[in-house]
């Protein structure tokens, strides 16, 4: 699948994707070209935990620009709802069709391992995003410390609840690694700063989908109605908590802190439904893996490591996640949004 495509005409395109920042997704005014230099293009796939939501409309956003602004063949592709089967079944077609790379943000990081695996053994190079225990894969690319980040929602949460009361967590899925790592941190740090608070049930599960977040927080609610909190993993809880505070007139009685766009939650925001959400570029996260899939084919291993600069805004000075998780990078990429910000993204 690769051609030649000569390293001065992709320098100069990089240059001119750098030069043109101000009108493009991602700002590439620094980009770290050493890092993706090359004689070849490449075709890579980002494949999505599910396609036609708007944190994924946002990464194809990314993805599409690192193919404009280098030359390689990229593109994106998700399944139509959140499933595991439906995401290897995805895997497998781009395995037979003999891409160079995969760049995988996994819905289930534990059905998606024998695949990347077959993938690897056929000298396919693998990234993936939003998965930091995972095996079968040259890098992961986190945009944050998972833990740090749940931390700080806590902490938002907390401060709406007076530091006391009982809350609820949702992840898209129990086995999306990097959502439950955030609300690890959430219970960590309540446990840890916030006695009075107490968690009232078991994480719920909502797939990613913001009416199953609805229905799924409204069951709760009735189950436990003692409940003045919601801490969310995945960014479709920000709508459903909000649409449910909204629909309940729960405004400044039941609290929200969790993922989101302004986008998808900012009427609530500005009605008033919910006042914090908490959130990462995923358009600079799908060129930051489309970055790692040309330096991983390039051979330049040596190049990715701690103190790493990509170039990119949150990812300027990697971190690694331990001696024996080298390949696990972690950037500084998540913003705050309140009603008094929220103009500034529009996204």
């Amino acid at each position: 699948m690769k051609v030649q495509f000569t390293a001065m005409a992709v320098a100069a395109i990089v240059a001119a994707g750098g030069a043109q920042a101000q009108d493009q997704v991602v700002d590439t005014s620094e980009i770290n070209q050493d890092l993706i230099e090359t004689d070849e293009t490449y075709s890579i796939a980002t494949v999505v935990k599910v396609d036609g939501i708007a944190w994924f409309d946002r990464m194809r956003e990314g993805v599409q620009q690192f193919g404009e602004d280098t030359g390689h063949d990229t593109w994106m592709v998700g399944p139509s709802s959140a499933d595991a089967a439906a995401q290897v079944q995805l895997v497998e077609n781009l395995i037979a069709q003999g891409v160079d790379a995969i760049a995988i943000v996994p819905f289930s990081v534990e059905a998606v391992e024998p695949v990347l695996h077959k993938a690897r053994d056929r000298g396919i190079v693998v990234i993936s995003h939003e998965a930091s225990n995972i095996q079968n894969v040259d890098y992961d690319i986190e945009a944050f410390d998972n833990l740090a980040y749940g931390a700080k929602l806590m902490d938002e949460l907390a401060a709406q609840m007076g530091e006391e009361g009982q809350y609820v967590a949702t992840v898209g899925s129990l086995t999306s690694k990097s959502q439950n790592e955030w609300i690890d941190g959430a219970v960590a740090r309540q446990q840890e700063a916030y006695p009075d608070m107490e968690q009232a049930t078991d994480r719920l599960e909502t797939y990613d989908d913001a009416n199953t977040d609805y229905t799924k927080l409204k069951e709760a609610l009735t189950a436990h109605p003692d409940i003045t909190g919601i801490v969310g993993g995945p960014m479709p809880t920000s709508a459903g908590a909000g649409r449910l505070i909204a629909e309940s007139g729960l405004q400044g009685q039941l609290h929200f802190a969790g993922t989101g766009l302004p986008s998808v939650a900012g009427e609530y925001i500005a009605n008033g439904d919910i006042s914090y959400i908490q959130f990462w570029d995923p358009a600079v996260a799908g060129y930051a893996m489309n970055m790692l899939a040309v330096a991983a084919l390039e051979g330049r291993g040596d190049q990715i490591a701690a103190g790493t600069d990509l170039g990119l805004e949150g990812y300027r000075d990697l971190q690694v996640a331990g001696e024996d998780r080298q390949n696990v990078l972690y950037g500084a990429g998540w913003v705050g949004v309140t009603e008094e910000n929220m103009d500034q993204y529009d996204f």
